[in-house]
């Protein structure tokens, strides 16, 4: 029965609490709402390793040669950083509501930690960075609690943590979970690459070539190469040179910046090759970008 209803009664809970369309932050560190009213073609985008569960509408996502649905049947877990290409089914008619949750590390690991000592093993199965998987009742009731807690400061306070920790420990009981346990246990390629995604995060403009790579994390070239690939469903070089440019583009749609700032600021060295390679990834120009917010 939560299955049959978890749709319209999460909507009735969104819906009071968002004004416009895009993410509009909660309380909670961390849970975001998700809303939109018009179709998006096909986009690049980047997630953070993060929970989207949508009450009502449907995305498509495409990593590189998958295809990824999600809708209030399926909700999507992404466990690593990845540009992708996004494409958001919504309209007047039909408005888009869902939910964010970012994946804590510290609380993923606390979870993963506690069901080990309790003996749970490691799920089994390849583990994959992105993938939407089956919405269960126990997943839909977890979701609910956590977004009646919202409507109340009160509750928020008393019961906010407890209601994400509820959600997050609800994913690790789905199809996901070897993905999620992957990044905590800490073993095979999986969590090699992992390593390594989070390093060209946090220095963008650092430029380590696929052999420093590789080294740091004690793989051949070509073993690494074929991880990465099959992870990331592209290569080091293109994962980078897709991470700087969507990074650019938050810059400039958020930041005061201007375009050669915004392409130091990531690594490029070259403002032209710079806007060479994002008109050619966004189909537009970074002047563009900087005009459309401007006129916004």
């Amino acid at each position: 029965m939560v299955l049959e209803e978890f749709g319209r009664k999460a909507v009735e809970l969104i819906q009071p609490r968002v004004e416009q369309q895009g993410f509009t932050p909660t309380p909670l560190p961390g849970i975001t709402l998700v809303h939109g009213r018009s179709r998006i073609q096909r986009t690049p985008l980047l997630y953070e390793p993060s929970l989207v569960i949508l009450a009502q509408g449907h995305k498509t996502g495409y990593l590189g040669d998958r295809i990824i649905e999600y809708h209030p049947g399926q909700y999507l877990v992404q466990t690593l950083p990845l540009p992708f290409e996004c494409e958001t089914h919504a309209s007047p008619e039909e408005p888009l509501y869902g939910v964010c949750v970012r994946l804590d590390p510290a609380l993923l690991s606390e979870l993963v930690t506690a069901r080990r000592q309790q003996g749970r093993e490691a799920g089994k199965g390849n583990p994959l960075p992105m993938d939407s998987v089956p919405m269960t009742e126990r997943m839909a009731g977890a979701t609910l609690r956590l977004l009646e807690a919202l409507q109340d400061p009160a509750e928020i306070q008393a019961m906010g943590q407890a209601r994400v920790r509820d959600l997050v420990f609800e994913s690790l009981n789905g199809e996901q979970g070897p993905a999620l346990e992957a990044l905590v246990l800490n073993q095979g390629h999986y969590a090699r690459i992992a390593r390594v995604l989070s390093e060209l995060h946090a220095d963008l403009a650092a430029a380590p070539s696929v052999e420093a790579l590789a080294q740091s994390v004690n793989m051949s070239v070509s073993s690494f190469h074929q991880h990465f690939r099959e992870i990331t469903r592209t290569s080091p070089v293109q994962y980078l040179k897709r991470l700087r440019l969507i990074k650019a583009q938050q810059l400039l749609m958020q930041a005061r910046v201007n375009v050669n700032q915004a392409a130091q600021a990531v690594g490029y060295r070259s403002p032209t090759q710079f806007s060479r390679d994002y008109k050619r990834y966004f189909g537009s120009t970074p002047n563009q970008t900087r005009q459309q917010l401007e006129a916004s």
